[in-house]
């Protein structure tokens, strides 16, 4: 795939998650009533459902981030290389993870 290509499909992929994270953070509906009933299962899903909700929310936060990086990195004639040794990023990874910023030694150290 040619920088064009790649750069077309990463604004795809970017406007796709910032849709995703604008409807999990969109405030309710006004006619929707949030409460916590008498009983611990009542609350206990709508507390549980906001979890993950939140784990989510903050996981799309973070592939904005490497979309973003990985977009600027394009701009600036960088992309392919590793933001934490330098090296280049192997291409198969780049293929299955276009927006990755670390190669997989690097990706493994930051878990």
């Amino acid at each position: 795939m040619d920088t064009t290509e790649l750069a077309a499909a990463l604004r795809t992929r970017r406007d796709d998650l910032t849709a995703e994270l604008d409807r999990l953070t969109a405030p309710p509906d006004e006619t929707t009533a949030v409460a916590f009933g008498k009983r611990i299962g009542d609350g206990t899903t709508e507390a549980v459902e906001r979890l993950s909700t939140t784990a989510t929310a903050r996981s799309i936060a973070g592939s904005l981030r490497e979309v973003d990086r990985a977009l600027a990195k394009l701009a600036d004639g960088t992309y392919g290389t590793c933001d934490g040794c330098g090296q280049p990023i192997p291409p198969e990874r780049l293929d299955a993870r276009p927006a990755t910023p670390w190669c997989v030694r690097c990706s493994a150290a930051r878990a």
